[in-house]
């Protein structure tokens, strides 16, 4: 039996001894902790699977929003993680939902951390919407800024899932 959630149209399939939560829609998050200050982000998913491991999982679907923001897309990855992971003990501790506390403090007791960014593009290009990001070349800088975190995050879409144990339609 798997368990759902949807996120920016993709919907995500985690089995069901896990542990997941749509963090950017968390009340502490919007509430508290992004009004710390200005250009506070989130990830899209925090999940804990029974060997606990903590994922953070960004989704973007850029086969109907081309991408517009200035900043680089590995730079945004890595900000959403950094600033999530720096949510966690403040939300174990102060969050106003109770099920936003006990997620925190399960994930705060991970063993591991796993970064993935699942970015869709069309798969026909077209000259409204290009298939104009390498994933392979946002995997290796988003490596490079998040190897303290995790020496080894990944790029995936849903034709190339790389053996993860969820699914995404």
């Amino acid at each position: 039996m798997m368990i759902q959630c949807e996120v920016d149209g993709l919907q995500f399939e985690f089995p069901e001894h896990w542990s997941f939560s749509k963090y950017d829609d968390w009340a502490f998050y919007h509430n508290q902790f992004r009004k710390m200050w200005k250009g506070i982000k989130a990830v899209d998913i925090i999940a804990l699977d029974p060997s606990l491991t903590f994922w953070l999982i960004e989704a973007k679907d850029f086969r109907r929003h081309r991408r517009t923001k200035p900043t680089s897309l590995p730079d945004e990855v890595a900000r959403k993680v950094y600033d999530t992971l720096a949510a966690i003990l403040p939300a174990k501790v102060n969050a106003s939902k109770s099920e936003e506390a006990e997620m925190a403090a399960k994930v705060a007791r991970a063993q591991r951390i796993r970064v993935v960014f699942h970015m869709e593009q069309p798969l026909k290009p077209s000259k409204l919407f290009p298939r104009a990001i390498d994933p392979a070349d946002v995997q290796q800088k988003i490596r490079q800024l998040l190897h303290p975190i995790d020496p080894h995050p990944v790029v995936v879409e849903t034709g190339d899932m790389r053996n993860l144990a969820w699914s995404v339609k």
